[in-house]
């Protein structure tokens, strides 16, 4: 079972640069807000953009999608487990714990 993160740790971590943190939502909802410092991996294609996008094996990595009942995150993070990735963590409360605390969203694509 993967471990979970809780919104402070994980603010936390994000403000050291000290994790990589995944918006497994599709791209559109990426776009119109994702949690600061979040790359868009949607969670089907976690399998094979990952080997590219994340060549270290032992960074910590948080996933992330809209909420605890969205199943979207614990899906890719049994698929980057599968693909060999060893800190993998879950953060199951997701964007709307992370708005729901007062904290921002940017919004738009990757570049």
């Amino acid at each position: 079972m993967v471990e979970t993160i809780e919104r402070e740790e994980l603010r936390g971590k994000l403000q050291a640069g000290a994790v990589v943190l995944i918006d497994t939502l599709p791209r559109a909802a990426y776009a119109r807000g994702h949690i600061p410092g979040a790359i868009s991996m949607p969670s089907k294609e976690i399998v094979e953009q990952a080997p590219e996008r994340l060549p270290d094996a032992d960074a910590e990595i948080v996933v992330y999608c809209k909420n605890g009942p969205c199943r979207r995150s614990e899906k890719a993070a049994a698929r980057l487990e599968a693909l060999g990735y060893r800190r993998v963590r879950v953060y199951h409360a997701g964007r709307e714990d992370w708005t729901a605390a007062g904290l921002r969203l940017e919004s738009g694509t990757e570049t």
